[in-house]
C-alpha cells in the first residue's frame, strides 16, 4: 500500500566545532506545516538510515496511520569509513568536537529552521554500531538537549560503560536498545573481529540497574541492516507513539 510521501532534501551546514562543511538529509512529513510542532530524530550514518533503513518510508506509513507524533528526521551522512571512525568512535580524534556540533550547533540550527519543541524529550538520536555509541555518549553529556536515544547494535567499550555508570540524571533519557544474538564475531572497520554481544549485555544490565526508562531486546541475527531495517518500525513506535 502506498502512503503519502514526505520530502527528503539536501542541506549543507558549516560546523565551526569541526571546521568543515557537513551534508544534511532532512525528511519533512507529507503534511508538514509550520503551524504544528515537531519532534526531531537525528540519525548518524544518515545516508544508510534513509537508503538501507528506508526510514523515510517507515515514517510515511506510521504518520499516515496516526501511529506516531509529528516527526522531522535529519540524517548526517559520513564522508568515509575513516571520517566515521574519527567522529563516532569514543577514542576518535574528532569525537568530542562532533558531540559539541550535535549539541551546540545542529540542535540550535534545527530549532531555528523548524517548529520544534525545543526541549530534550522532543529530540532523539539514532545510530547503529559506532553511530549508536556516539548517540549515547552525546545524550549522556547533553541530557537536557537529547532526551531519547535509539541504539541498534551499538559499539560498547569501557569508556561507554563508565559514562553510563557515572551518569546520575537517569530519568532524563529514554532508551531503545537492540543487539543480535549472533553478534559475537563482528568484522569492524579497523579490520579486527570483536564480540559486540557481551559488552551490550553489560550495558543492558547497567541501564536496568540505574533504572533508565528503557526498552531492550536481543534479536536472532547478526550485525547487518538485514536486521536493523525491520526493527526500525518498532523503534519509532516505541519512541514516538
Amino acid at each position: 500500500m502506498e502512503f503519502p510521501r514526505g520530502t527528503i532534501s539536501d542541506r549543507t551546514f558549516f560546523s565551526k566545532e569541526l571546521g568543515e562543511e557537513l551534508q544534511l538529509l532532512i525528511y519533512l512529513p507529507h503534511s508538514f506545516s509550520p503551524l504544528y510542532k515537531y519532534s526531531l530524530l537525528i540519525a548518524q550514518d544518515g545516508k544508510d538510515y534513509f537508503q538501507l533503513g528506508r526510514i523515510g518510508r517507515i515514517a510515511d506509513e506510521l504518520l499516515a496511520k496516526n501511529k506516531i507524533e509529528n516527526l522531522i528526521i535529519v540524517g548526517i551522512p559520513y564522508k568515509s569509513v575513516e571520517d566515521r571512525r574519527r567522529k563516532y568512535h569514543p577514542d576518535g580524534e574528532q569525537n568530542s568536537a562532533y558531540i559539541r556540533f550535535l549539541a551546540h550547533e545542529l540542535a540550535a540550527f534545527l530549532d531555528q529552521e523548524f517548529p520544534t519543541y525545543q526541549m530534550g524529550m522532543g529530540r532523539a538520536l539514532i545510530g547503529d554500531s559506532l553511530g549508536g555509541a556516539v548517540s549515547l555518549m552525546t545524550a549522556l553529556q547533553y541530557p537536557h538537549t537529547f532526551g531519547k536515544v535509539i541504539l541498534q547494535s551499538p559499539f560498547v567499550n569501557e569508556k561507554v560503560l563508565s559514562a553510563v555508570d557515572h551518569f546520575s540524571e537517569n530519568h532524563l533519557i529514554e532508551l531503545y536498545h537492540v543487539i543480535g544474538k549472533k553478534e559475537t564475531k563482528v568484522h569492524t572497520t579497523d579490520h579486527s573481529i570483536q564480540d559486540f554481544l557481551t559488552p551490550n549485555r553489560e550495558l543492558s544490565q547497567l541501564l536496568r540497574e540505574k533504572k533508565f526508562p528503557y526498552f531492550y531486546e536481543e534479536f536472532a541475527g547478526d550485525h547487518t541492516w538485514k536486521y536493523w531495517q525491520p526493527d526500525l518500525k518498532r523503534a519509532l513506535l516505541e519512541m514516538f507513539k
